[in-house]
């Protein structure tokens, strides 16, 4: 077999002696805890698998196990289980949940926080943050005041996600939207498409931002024609939602005058009364219920999304063109980056991740 061997962690060793991970963990640190009686028997037992694997303890994590509580905390912004978010924020949990156990590290989730004025709060009378040796702040939109009170304080905490400083730069680490979103763009014209739209807000929270400067940018680098039809903050953008239409001057990729378009409907008649022949959907369920009117209605239009859902969208057998958020590695990094920001260790304390672009059935040559 060839390829790199994954690193046995206490877990292994305590599934293989059949004892606890905290057991393992006395013998490696040469202790055994007032509540804890080791027989020799039991040491010995868990030295010869130790040996035996050749396991090497993380550097990081023995100095956490040293001089830390080694609990790491999780705030979410939104409710993530169970809620119809959970399937989107899963694989970041699953992802920390690893690394932290790679680790030997406790989580801590935040679920005691107040909210205001329809938001949770880490800071509020009773703030349990400090339990932890350092947080991971998950959420589309975080706070702003929130993040400058941290960096104030030196809190150790990071974002999932990419975040605009905020008193000073924010760790976090990132989806690298802009990029994929720019490549979709760039597959779309290669198939002949030369007017396109772009279906979402593109502003507000970095990961829309992001999003709309890509699209923006690579439509302007191709010299084609970007409009831009904006679902409302508030608005359920599936049919029957609000959203907003922006056309551009012609080929300038520049947004004009908005007008209130009310359903996806409407979308889709102003969309091809300017000649659009792709557009690309921000969020999934709207790029969804756009392409199935099309389809109804015999209409060719090509529709992409970018990312996996976050509310539930219509029901549908196409495999859409799209893009495949790295939320697992994510979510494992953050606790790389969250744990070397405690250690005082060197490292990336930003780091932005490419997602893939998934091909499917809904970006195809124009005039198909």
């Amino acid at each position: 077999m060839t390829g790199a061997r994954r690193r046995v962690t206490q877990q292994d060793i305590a599934r293989m002696t059949g004892v606890s991970q905290a057991t393992v963990s006395l013998v490696l640190n040469g202790r055994s805890d007032a509540d804890v009686k080791l027989s020799a028997e039991t040491r010995e037992k868990v030295l010869r698998a130790i040996a035996e694997t050749g396991y090497v303890a993380d550097p990081i994590a023995r100095r956490l196990a040293a001089r830390h509580n080694r609990i790491i905390g999780v705030f979410t912004y939104e409710p993530v289980f169970p809620s119809a978010n959970s399937d989107f924020y899963h694989p970041f949990l699953v992802g920390i949940e690893q690394q932290a156990e790679v680790l030997g590290c406790d989580l801590l989730l935040m679920t005691s926080t107040p909210v205001v004025d329809g938001r949770r709060r880490i800071f509020h009378g009773d703030n349990r943050l400090r339990l932890a040796d350092g947080s991971i702040l998950l959420g589309r939109t975080i706070d702003r005041a929130d993040l400058a009170r941290l960096l104030a304080e030196e809190i150790p905490f990071v974002s999932i996600g990419r975040r605009d400083d905020a008193g000073g730069p924010v760790p976090y680490v990132g989806a690298d939207y802009a990029a994929a979103t720019a490549e979709i763009v760039r597959q779309a014209v290669a198939l002949g498409h030369d007017r396109l739209a772009y279906l979402g807000l593109g502003a507000g929270p970095e990961s829309w931002a992001d999003r709309g400067r890509g699209f923006r940018e690579a439509v302007a680098s191709a010299g084609v024609f970007g409009g831009h039809y904006a679902t409302p903050v508030s608005g359920e953008p599936e049919r029957g939602g609000e959203h907003v239409a922006e056309e551009p001057a012609a080929g300038s990729g520049a947004h004009g005058d908005a007008a209130v378009v009310r359903d996806t409907a409407a979308v889709l008649d102003a969309a091809l009364a300017s000649g659009v022949t792709a557009v690309i959907a921000e969020e999934h369920a709207d790029g969804v219920a756009l392409f199935e009117l099309a389809r109804e209605r015999g209409v060719a239009l090509s529709v992409a999304t970018l990312g996996e859902p976050t509310r539930a969208a219509l029901p549908t057998a196409v495999e859409f063109t799209s893009l495949r958020i790295p939320r697992q590695a994510m979510g494992a990094q953050a606790v790389e980056v969250l744990t070397a920001l405690i250690e005082g260790a060197p490292g990336d304390r930003q780091r932005l991740l490419p997602c893939e672009v998934v091909p499917g059935e809904t970006l195809s040559e124009r005039g198909n």
